[in-house]
C-alpha cells in the first residue's frame, strides 16, 4: 500500500534548499556574529561571483572553520544514512547499520592505529587505515554470524560482539601507546567530532559519498530484490554473491572515509532509513536519495546542537546523535508495532 506516502522527488527537491539554508544558518552560529547574507557573500566571493564586505577575519571564520564543518556534517549524515539503508536491505535486518555491526568500531581502530603508531598521514592515510579496519571488522562479524547460525539475530549479536572487541582494541592502543594529549584528542574524536573539519576532508568524503550514492541508485532494482530474500533475488537474475560483496565493500569504504573524517557517529544509519521508508516506501530508487537528504539535514542541526547546548564547551556529535536517535528509534519501533 502506498497510501499516505509522499513523492520522493518532491521531498528531495524541497529538501535540497532546506539543506542549503540549514548549512548557511549553521555557519552563522557561534561567538563571532554573522548573518546568512554574510555567509552568502563570502561564498560568492570565494567562487569569483563578486566581492564581500565581511572582514578578513570573518571570511576566515566562514571559509576555513564553520563552512567545511557544516558541509562535512551534511556529507556524514547523508553517507551514514545510505550505509544503513544498504545494509538493512542486504542483510534483511532493520537493525543493521555500520555502528551496530561493528564496521564503525573497526574503522575507528584502523584510523587510531594510523594516528598513534605513525603508520600514515593525512586524510588518505586515515581513510586507508579506517578502510582496512572496517573490512576486517565486517569480515569477522559475518564469519561469527554465519558460524552461529546465519540468522539476522545472530548477525546482530555478532555485530555487538565485534563492536565491543574493536572498541577494546582501540582503547588498548590508546592507553598503551598515546601520550596524555593524544589520548584526550583521540577519545573525543572517537565519540564523533567535526571540530577538525577541513576542505580536504570535505572533498574526499564528498567524492566517496557521491560515488556510493550513484552506485546504489544504479543497483536500486537489485536492492529491491534483495529485500525479498536471496532466493528471490537470484530468481530475478541478480548475481547475489557479486552484488553483496560489491555493495558491502562500498559500504565499508564509505563508513571508513566518514569515520576517518569525523569519528564514530551512531544511530544515523539506523534511524534515517526507517524514517525514509515511512515517507516514501521501500523502493531504493526513492529511498536512497530521500535518506541522503534527510540524513544531511539532520546531522547539520545535531552538530549545531552539539556546539551550542553547553557553549562554550562542545559536546561530541556522536553523543548528541545517540541522545536524539534513541527516542526517535523508540517512536519508530512503536509505530511499527502498531502497524504489525
Amino acid at each position: 500500500m502506498r497510501t499516505g506516502r509522499l513523492p520522493a522527488p518532491l521531498i528531495v527537491l524541497g529538501g535540497i534548499p532546506l539543506l542549503l539554508l540549514s548549512i548557511a544558518v549553521a555557519v552563522t552560529l557561534g561567538p563571532a556574529p554573522l548573518s546568512v547574507a554574510d555567509v552568502a557573500g563570502v561564498v560568492g566571493a570565494r567562487l569569483g561571483l563578486g566581492e564581500t564586505e565581511v572582514s578578513r577575519i570573518g571570511q576566515g571564520i566562514v571559509w576555513q572553520l564553520r563552512l567545511p564543518r557544516a558541509v562535512l556534517a551534511a556529507i556524514c549524515g547523508a553517507g551514514l544514512g545510505m550505509c544503513g539503508a544498504v545494509l538493512q536491505s542486504l542483510l534483511r535486518n532493520p537493525l543493521a547499520d555500520p555502528f551496530l555491526l561493528g564496521v564503525s568500531a573497526g574503522a575507528s581502530t584502523g584510523a587510531v592505529l594510523v594516528v598513534i603508531l605513525g603508520l600514515g598521514a593525512g586524510a588518505i592515510g586515515l581513510t586507508a587505515g579506517a578502510f582496512a579496519g572496517a573490512l576486517v571488522a565486517f569480515a569477522l562479524v559475518i564469519m561469527l554470524g554465519t558460524l552461529a547460525g546465519g540468522t539476522t539475530t545472530h548477525l546482530v549479536l555478532a555485530g555487538v560482539a565485534g563492536t565491543q572487541l574493536f572498541s577494546a582494541l582501540t582503547s588498548f592502543v590508546v592507553i598503551t601507546s598515546a601520550d596524555a594529549e593524544q589520548t584526550r584528542g583521540v577519545l573525543f574524536w572517537l565519540l564523533g567530532s567535526l571540530s577538525g573539519a577541513r576542505w580536504n576532508d570535505v572533498v574526499v568524503s564528498g567524492a566517496v559519498c557521491a560515488v556510493c550514492l550513484l552506485l546504489c541508485l544504479a543497483r536500486a532494482g537489485a536492492l529491491d530484490a534483495f529485500a525479498l530474500g536471496q532466493d528471490t533475488a537470484a530468481a530475478l537474475g541478480v548475481h547475489v554473491a557479486r552484488l553483496r560483496i560489491g555493495l558491502l565493500v562500498a559500504t565499508a569504504l564509505l563508513t571508513a572515509t566518514l569515520v576517518a573524517s569525523a569519528g564514530a557517529i551512531g544511530f544515523v544509519g539506523l534511524v534515517l532509513p526507517q524514517a525514509a521508508r515511512l515517507l516514501v516506501g521501500p523502493r531504493h530508487r526513492a529511498l536512497m536519495p530521500v535518506t541522503a537528504v534527510l540524513g544531511a539535514i539532520l546531522l547539520v542541526w545535531v552538530d549545531v546542537l552539539a556546539t551550542t547546548i553547553a557553549a562554550p564547551q562542545e559536546v561530541p556529535v556522536g553523543v548528541m546523535t545517540a541522545l536524539v536517535g534513541v527516542p526517535a528509534f523508540a517512536v519508530l519501533l512503536a509505530r511499527r508495532g502498531r502497524a504489525a
